[in-house]
């Protein structure tokens, strides 16, 4: 089982990685970063725990009762990428990629790893 202090910085060393935290859904606080350089993580995860948010009561009231696992934001030269936790659900890693460097395909697949072997 992996801590934030481990896997934050295996993320970091994904191709195109810009910068990735770990939020807590509930208060939208920051429990670890790694990168972001010029990417303000801590605005980026309250705004997103926003959306997350969002998502999970519009999931709930189309009757739906799969968990969130991936929410993708796609923009000009970047991916936003937010991963729920399968152990704890009120936590959610999100993931800046530069589009250019990243293989999206091959992130979701290695985040999905380290997701299942996060411990919050």
């Amino acid at each position: 089982m992996a801590d934030p202090r481990e896997a934050l910085p295996k993320i970091l060393a994904f191709d195109g990685c810009l910068g990735c935290c770990l939020v807590d859904s509930v208060t939208g606080e920051l429990l670890g970063t790694a990168g972001g350089d010029g990417l303000d993580l801590e605005l980026a995860a309250a705004r997103t725990t926003e959306a997350v948010r969002s998502q999970r009561a519009t999931l709930q009231a189309l009757g739906g009762t799969e968990r969130i696992e991936d929410m993708l934001v796609t923009l000009g030269r970047q991916y936003h990428l937010i991963r729920t936790l399968g152990s704890n659900d009120a936590v959610f890693l999100y993931v800046v990629l530069d589009k250019a460097r990243a293989n999206l395909a091959m992130t979701r697949h290695q985040l999905a790893a380290i997701e299942r072997e996060l411990v919050v």
